[in-house]
This record gives structure tokens, C-alpha cells and sequence, in this order.
């Protein structure tokens, strides 16, 4: 069976384990905001995590979802796509009520037309190629530009100037049409776009000053979203009994 199309246990009430400021953590967050699955989410943190995460998932990173006693997503993209192949109810959620009054790039949502190019075998694989780009290519550059002094083979320039290849293909798309996979708010959006806030913060200055003006007012837009804003409400941390 297709982990992105589990069932749910109707008798759990799901349990996600996350990190606020994780994009990996932040992209499966904004899926299930938009879904109608609703969680309890247990902020965590990374110097201390929960033994019973960890049960649930040895390799220990977020986000890890967790659907039954014996049912467990750890992958955030499995995650993004079994919220949304679940059908989307926005009443059920004000954030996503406010996810539907967002700016004149993202415009209204269209919840038939997000969840129909996920449910599209060609359309989803278009999009999870993309994302395969940005997870398996982008990211270990970013990695190496935000935290440069760890690796002092290449200066920080060099590592920004690999990240902007991606950088670069995605202001072209956006050339083309306002988001990256047309008009329409899509899974490729909601996946890439914590990583290019995480490039961007590198270097504010240069990254608003740098020649890709689309990929700025993109991310500019879906930062001011209230979907965004919406999942990044600070938590508690959850605590547990030792």
C-alpha cells in the first residue's frame, strides 16, 4: 500500500511530532493545515527528543506522524501527500479559511485543484520531480551556504553560487506563471518554498538585491500567507513523564 494513502485509525486521534522552525517540519504542517485531518502537534526539541518519538521512529528527525498504535509517516513527504489526498474540508479549519484570503500571487484556493494534480499520477510525478531536485540537490548547498565555517573548502560565495542553479530555474518558472506549478497554489510550492526562506535568510540583503525578482515576491507571498503564518504560531514545548 501506498504510505501517502493510509487509512485512518478513526478511533486515534493522530499525534505529530515537529519542530518549529524545520522546513521539513514546516512544509508537512501546511499540508495538514489544509487537510481535514486534524492532529495533535508536540513541539519538540532537538537537544532533548521525546523517548516515544524516537520509539516510533529510530532515525529521530520531524516530522513524524503518527496515525495508530502501529501506523507511523516519517517522511514529510509521505505526510504532505496523505493530507492532501484526504478531502479538504475548510470550514473545519480556520487556518484554512484564511488560506483562501491570501495575496494577489497565491489568490483564492482552489481545493479541487489542489487536491485533483496530487491525485494525478503525471502532474503529482512532475512535481515530486521537482521536489527531488530541491531535497537531493538545493538542500546539501544550502546546508553548506548557511553554515559555511564548517566547511571552509569552498567560501561562502562558491556555496551560494551552486544554490542559485536551482534558484535560477525556479525564477524562470515563475516567469512563466505566478506560482511553480501554474496559477494554483500546488504541492511543489508548499514543499520547496521553506528551504528558499532558509537560503534567503543567509544573506537578507543580497538575497533581495539578488536578479531574481519573481522567486522574491513568490516567497514574499507565501510568508505573508496566512497558511504560513497559521503553522508558525510558537508552542510550548511538549513535555513527557521521564
Amino acid at each position: 500500500m501506498n504510505k501517502s494513502f493510509l487509512p485512518l485509525d478513526n478511533h486515534f486521534q493522530p499525534i505529530l511530532y515537529s519542530f518549529r522552525r524545520c522546513p521539513y517540519a514546516m512544509r508537512a504542517r501546511m499540508a495538514l493545515q489544509l487537510s481535514s485531518i486534524q492532529v495533535e502537534t508536540r513541539e519538540i526539541e532537538l537537544k532533548n527528543k521525546p523517548p516515544a518519538m524516537v520509539a516510533l521512529s529510530p532515525k529521530a528527525t520531524v516530522p513524524v506522524l503518527q496515525l495508530g498504535e502501529n501506523s507511523v509517516l516519517d517522511e514529510s513527504l509521505d505526510i504532505m501527500l496523505l493530507a492532501l489526498s484526504h478531502p479538504i474540508e475548510p470550514l473545519l479549519s480556520s487556518g484554512c479559511e484564511a488560506a483562501s484570503a491570501s495575496s494577489e500571487i497565491i489568490g483564492p484556493l482552489d481545493y479541487q485543484h489542489l487536491i485533483a494534480r496530487v491525485q494525478n499520477l503525471a502532474q503529482r510525478n512532475e512535481d515530486l520531480a521537482l521536489i527531488a531536485q530541491n531535497d537531493n540537490q538545493f538542500k546539501p548547498w544550502l546546508d553548506k551556504y548557511k553554515y559555511a565555517e564548517r566547511f571552509p573548502e569552498q567560501t561562502e560565495a562558491f556555496y551560494r553560487q551552486q544554490g542559485e542553479i536551482f534558484i535560477a530555474e525556479l525564477e524562470t518558472r515563475l516567469t512563466q506563471h505566478a506560482l511553480l506549478s501554474g496559477s494554483q497554489l500546488s504541492l511543489n510550492d508548499i514543499a520547496i518554498f521553506p528551504f528558499i526562506r532558509q537560503f534567503a535568510h543567509v544573506n537578507k540583503v543580497w538575497f533581495e538585491q539578488s536578479p531574481y525578482p519573481k522567486v522574491n515576491a513568490w516567497l514574499t507571498a507565501l510568508i505573508d500567507s496566512p497558511l504560513f503564518t497559521s503553522i508558525m504560531v510558537k508552542r510550548p514545548v511538549w513535555q513527557w513523564v521521564q
